[in-house]
């Protein structure tokens, strides 16, 4: 008999007893995403424990058992399903062109679902996830983390209190320099349809932001270029006229010996700086773990600022929350609150990558039709 938590009729739990139950996780990947930020964060998370990594790199399966004492880590998505009944929920994080097999089969196997960005490498497959998790009766989301950067949050406050007065142009960037291709990994080899490049990876997260701060896309225009050869992308320039009257300028790729400032935000009454990219990606990757002191906090040093002009000031930056999206799914599965990330937004941002690359392949604007 499985010991899985009643549900509601939309699959989420409101059994009293539910409520005290932490919710069994299933990691599918244990790659960088896996690793570095799932595998932190959902441990990290009150209300959620890590039963189950999947991957069939024997490397990986170590460092599991090693991260996560008394999971279980098993090679084959089949070792999962045969054992479904003993898991609540299914994290996503395999390679991008996995992501709709994995999340429609956890949604055969009645899971919730977490999906890493992007949802899928089209809207069109996108869409397909959604439905089947309506059908299915069980919640879906996806992992749009920097939502919950603190130059997303900072900006987000101060637009919400006019500081910067009507907003007309939105730069966001995230230039790296990586300037070989690497061999053996996926993002570097894979073409955009089985989810590699640049603008799968990095691209989500530029749209989601921008939508998120400026909302609806209407027209996109777009540069996309593999500089360092193969299939792959590994540069672009997204340009975005969202209905709301706002123009976001994007930029992103690994061919960037001098990266431009993470965001500017031009408005009537100033423009809003900021430099360097949100701090918690590095201080996961260098072992700090969410919920230890100053996580996600940015020293002064790296503040953004309100320029008009010659007068320049610093402006304190809302600390980074990641850990929120976890605890937001927490709170989904027990029925108290929507889906930290609606998967409906996430499709809008694949439609506008979709017009994207059909823009720079056609060297025009594109019109995205509701």
């Amino acid at each position: 008999m499985s010991d899985r938590p009643a549900d509601g009729p939309d699959g989420r739990d409101r059994s009293r007893e539910g409520r005290r139950k932490p919710f069994r996780v299933a990691l599918v990947g244990y790659g960088l995403a896996g690793r570095v930020f799932h595998g932190p964060l959902v441990s990290g998370a009150p209300g959620l424990v890590v039963r189950t990594v999947v991957t069939g790199d024997p490397d990986r399966a170590a460092a599991a058992r090693a991260d996560l004492p008394g999971t279980v880590v098993v090679g084959r998505l089949d070792d999962l399903w045969a054992r479904s009944d003993e898991h609540d929920l299914v994290v996503v994080a395999s390679p991008s062109g996995t992501h709709v097999e994995v999340a429609l089969a956890a949604l055969d196997h009645r899971l919730a679902v977490v999906v890493d960005k992007p949802l899928a490498t089209t809207a069109a497959d996108g869409r397909r996830i959604v439905d089947a998790a309506r059908a299915a009766g069980r919640l879906l989301t996806v992992f749009h983390n920097r939502r919950w950067d603190s130059d997303q949050l900072t900006l987000r406050r101060l637009v919400e209190a006019g500081e910067l007065g009507t907003v007309f142009r939105h730069e966001s960037r995230f230039e790296r320099w990586s300037p070989e291709r690497a061999a053996g990994r996926w993002r570097d080899e894979l073409p955009p349809e089985r989810g590699g490049g640049a603008l799968a990876d990095l691209g989500p997260h530029l749209v989601d932001q921008a939508l998120e701060l400026f909302g609806p896309v209407e027209r996109v225009y777009a540069e996309v270029h593999a500089r360092r050869g193969g299939v792959a992308d590994d540069e672009a320039f997204l340009a975005l006229a969202h209905a709301s009257g706002v123009r976001s300028h994007l930029s992103l790729g690994l061919v960037f010996g001098a990266p431009g400032p993470r965001r500017r935000v031009v408005g009537e009454l100033g423009s809003f700086v900021v430099d360097r990219l949100d701090g918690q990606e590095d201080a996961l990757r260098a072992g700090a773990r969410p919920g230890a002191p100053g996580f996600g906090v940015e020293p002064p040093e790296r503040y953004g600022r309100l320029v008009t002009g010659d007068d320049v000031r610093a402006v304190p930056s809302e600390p980074g929350r990641w850990p929120a999206f976890y605890a937001g799914v927490v709170d989904a599965l027990r029925g108290l609150a929507p889906a930290p990330v609606d998967p409906a937004d996430a499709v809008a941002g694949l439609a506008v990558l979709d017009a994207a690359r059909m823009s720079a392949a056609r060297g025009r604007v594109e019109v995205l039709v509701d």
